[in-house]
């Protein structure tokens, strides 16, 4: 299984992204998706989360309203659509499946495999 994301970039405060993340296979009905942020000197965080039977959660109060999550089935992709950014929004942004259970989580752990991320930085 490959998770690879897209999108990230440069832009100033205020502007929009839309990040992609693509999965090369689900054999499994029951699966979720999740996007991560890590910025500089910090531990990685759960921002939102799209389930295969559960819909969307948010994790993050900071990026409630700014952030969010939608999915294409066909092509196995998962959108995070990042409204309003801010320079503290800088981070490197990973994609994250967990393949075999449809319950979300913003906890590192409970995930299987992960992309290589996608730098997002947002100047002031």
């Amino acid at each position: 299984v490959q998770v690879v994301e897209s999108g990230g970039g440069l832009v100033e405060a205020g502007e929009t992204l839309r990040l992609a993340c693509v999965v090369s296979e689900i054999d499994s009905d029951e699966h979720a998706i999740a996007w991560f942020r890590q910025g500089p000197g910090k531990e990685r965080e759960g921002l939102s989360c799209r389930s295969s039977k559960y819909g969307n959660s948010y994790y993050l109060n900071s990026v409630k309203g700014r952030f969010t999550i939608s999915n294409d089935t066909a092509k196995n992709t998962v959108y995070l659509h990042m409204n309003s950014l801010k320079p503290e929004d800088t981070a490197v942004y990973y994609c994250a499946l967990r393949a075999r259970s449809a319950l979300c989580s913003e906890y590192v752990p409970f995930y299987d495999y992960w992309g290589q991320g996608t730098q997002v930085s947002v100047s002031s």
